[in-house]
This record gives structure tokens, C-alpha cells and sequence, in this order.
């Protein structure tokens, strides 16, 4: 009997000393703040936002706008000359190869909903996407009234027209499809670019072209599904005792704010590892779907209190202003 109680003994003891060993090497309250501000990441711009409510994959998102508040189309040049100007760090963009072998930066795989083109985006050239009005189909009240038509024609800018006009500016850059030879494409036409200029981007999208687009350019911060497990699930698996696995290294995390807190050292500890092998964490609204955003100030109080992640936002006009006060 008093083996068994000297055993349970030290088995407490030793619990004791796990946990308070689990608890000190996550907890935010004893880490040097991280001395820098949030990094806004600013979803396709300044772009016409609209109801989250029943979309699907095939929604049309034009046709149902909220009653526009700013003159800007997503995925235009004069769009993120817009987000920066209000505060963006990063501005997040859709890539659509054409046949000619350019990229085109738009967001839908077809042409009907938001210009006045037929067919599928990939299938055209990039001068024919240039003769389109890609403000031709947004609206606010059902197709009464077109705000934007004949406002977007020639709007539809190259990959490389947007890296040439911001040559320092960050961005975001998203794969549309999971066919690997377009992420062999994009290593291509990226590896036309210095090593600092590659430095600013990121790329996110499908598992197969992010894999082959990895493997041309390994310093490349990247993202996918794939991805993000390889990090993710044996970081909860032994993150507790500080150890960042290798796969988390050079990519980018996209966290959204329910999963976030249950992150061995959320959030400053986390972000100090991950800051130490070039891996970028976002936090973005909700569980995730559809590209949720930190979009009012009501969203903005859900943050913890001093966070200096990333911010997911549709709405950079509404919440870079409330985070310099």
C-alpha cells in the first residue's frame, strides 16, 4: 500500500511539473511583446463586398452587392493602389493563366458574372481579356441599376503588369485551379524576378500546383490544405514542448479565429516561432468559410488584445483607420 502511494505520488508530482512545464512554455503573459503592428491583408483590394448568407462555390457574387460605398472593382490595378493608400500591407489577388501564356488576375473561372465576355477566363488571350468591362455585371438591387458598367473596360490587369506597378508592395497570390502544371507556369514566370522581389510574395491555392510550385521555388511562402496539415497536425501534437516542425517552414496559415486559441502558444508565443522560419500567420472572421473577415469594429474586438498577426479583411477602408487610433 505504500509503494502504491509513493508511486502516485510521484506520478502527481510528475504531472505537476508537465503541466506547469506545458504551461509556462506557451503562455503568452511571460514573452517580450512582439514590437511591431498587425499586418492587414487586404482581400482582392478595395473590393464591392456582399452577403455571406447561401453562397455556394457557383454563386455569383456581382449580382448581389451591398449598395457600393467606394467606386473600386477587385483585381484591379486602381484597386490596390486603393487598399495600400488606406492601409493594406498585403493585398490578396486571383490568377487565371491564358492561352498565350500570360496570367491574367481574376477571380471566377467563367466570364459571365461580372463582365461582358462569354466562356471560360483561361481559354481567352490576355489582350481579349482587356477588351472586356469587368464592371459590365455588378449590381446592387436585383439588375435595376449597373453602377459599374462601362467603367471596367481594359481593367483586367497581367501578373506582370501588377509586380511592375508595385514593385515593392507585398501580395498574395492565388491559384484558382489544383492542376500542378500551373504552378510550374507560375515558378516560370516568377523566376523572372530577383530573390527580393519573390521575397514579398506568397501563393496559395491547390495541393498539387502549390506542391510543384514548392519544389522549383523552396523559399517561397506557400499555402494549401496540404500544407497546412503537414504544419498544423504535428505541431498540436508535440507544439507544447516549443518544437516547430520543419513542414512549417515557408508557408503561410490561414487560422480562422474559432481554432486559433487552442495553438500551443497563441498568440504571441506562436508567432515568435513561427517569425523564426518565415511563416506568416492570418487570422481570418468565423470558422473559416468563404472568406470571412475582420470587416467592422465589432469584428476587430474579437481579437486578443494585442495581436500582431495577420488580419484577414474585406473591408480595409473600415478597419486600418480603427487600428491606428
Amino acid at each position: 500500500m505504500k509503494r502504491l502511494m509513493r508511486n502516485l505520488k510521484r506520478f502527481l508530482i510528475f504531472l505537476f511539473v508537465l503541466v506547469a512545464f506545458m504551461y509556462l512554455n506557451n503562455t503568452s503573459l511571460f514573452t517580450n511583446e512582439i514590437n511591431r503592428e498587425p499586418l492587414l491583408m487586404a482581400h482582392r483590394g478595395m473590393a464591392q463586398t456582399f452577403p455571406m448568407e447561401g453562397i455556394t462555390g457557383e454563386t455569383c457574387t456581382a449580382d448581389r452587392i451591398h449598395e457600393p460605398e467606394h467606386s473600386y472593382i477587385e483585381n484591379t490595378i486602381p484597386s490596390m493602389e486603393a487598399a495600400f493608400d488606406a492601409g493594406a500591407d498585403v493585398v490578396e489577388f486571383d490568377v487565371q493563366p491564358t492561352i498565350d501564356g500570360e496570367f491574367a488576375v481574376f477571380h471566377d473561372w467563367t466570364l459571365e458574372c461580372r463582365t461582358d465576355g462569354e466562356g471560360v477566363t483561361r481559354e481567352h488571350t490576355m489582350q481579349e481579356l482587356k477588351e472586356l468591362d469587368v464592371g459590365y455585371g455588378y449590381t446592387a438591387d436585383n439588375g435595376e441599376t449597373y453602377p459599374f458598367r462601362g467603367k471596367g473596360t481594359g481593367l483586367i490587369p497581367s501578373l506582370e503588369e501588377v509586380l511592375n506597378h508595385f514593385p515593392e508592395q507585398s501580395f498574395l497570390i492565388h491559384i484558382k485551379s489544383d492542376d500542378p502544371v500551373e504552378g510550374e507556369q507560375l515558378s516560370d514566370y516568377l523566376s523572372k524576378f530577383p530573390k527580393s522581389r519573390i521575397k514579398e510574395l506568397s501563393v496559395y491555392g491547390g495541393d498539387q500546383p502549390i506542391a510543384s510550385l514548392k519544389e522549383r521555388l523552396p523559399d517561397l511562402r506557400v499555402m494549401s490544405k496540404d500544407t497546412m496539415k503537414s504544419c498544423l497536425f504535428p505541431y498540436i501534437a508535440v507544439g507544447w514542448t516549443g518544437y516547430v516542425p520543419s513542414t512549417c517552414e515557408n508557408t503561410q496559415l490561414h487560422i480562422p479565429e474559432k481554432i486559433a486559441p487552442y495553438l500551443w502558444g497563441f498568440p504571441n508565443k506562436f508567432l515568435n516561432r513561427l517569425d523564426g522560419i518565415n511563416t506568416r500567420l492570418v487570422l481570418v472572421a468565423g470558422d473559416g468559410g468563404w472568406s470571412e473577415g475582420f470587416d467592422n469594429e465589432k469584428d476587430l474586438e474579437r481579437l486578443p488584445i494585442n495581436y500582431k498577426g495577420g488580419i484577414w479583411t474585406n473591408r480595409i477602408d473600415n478597419i486600418a483607420p480603427i487600428l491606428e487610433e
